[in-house]
């Protein structure tokens, strides 16, 4: 680590560590890293279930990925792909199920029913994608 302003008592208020090219902050008596979350698109219920998931399953990656910067655009990508999966499937699957707009205006309450079914499905299949360590996660391998 580089130390920035050192006088013979006091620490620096900054360092630098060339391994991980974090810089950190003297707060008190200790180094805390200086890291600013990323705000930006609101996650949706599948990037929170990711961050969620990362947290409380693979803690080393989620730290790895907080550190470098790049957490929220995992989980912006998973976000985006769970709802890629979800707009694709749902139709097609309806289709093999044989539901069609004239289900839905015959019977408005089974077409409602069968499509809210479809959409608990896709769902589940989602879920369980999201809960099998991916290619971002080393502990998988």
């Amino acid at each position: 680590m580089k130390q920035n302003s050192k006088t013979s008592k006091e620490l620096p208020l900054s360092i630098h560590d060339t391994k991980n090219d974090l810089n950190y902050i003297l707060h008190g008596d200790y180094y805390l890293p200086n890291i600013e979350v990323e705000s930006g698109n609101p996650l949706g219920k599948y990037g929170r279930a990711r961050l969620r998931y990362l947290q409380e399953h693979r803690s080393n990656v989620y730290t790895r990925l907080l550190l470098s910067g790049k957490l929220y655009d995992d989980l912006n990508k998973t976000k985006a792909a769970a709802r890629h999966l979800l707009e694709t499937t749902i139709p097609i699957m309806a289709n093999a199920a044989g539901i069609t707009e004239t289900l839905k205006a015959i019977d408005p309450m089974k077409w409602v029913g069968m499509m809210n079914a479809i959409k608990d499905q896709v769902e589940e299949i989602i879920w369980n994608i999201m809960s099998v360590p991916s290619s971002v996660d080393p502990e998988s391998s």
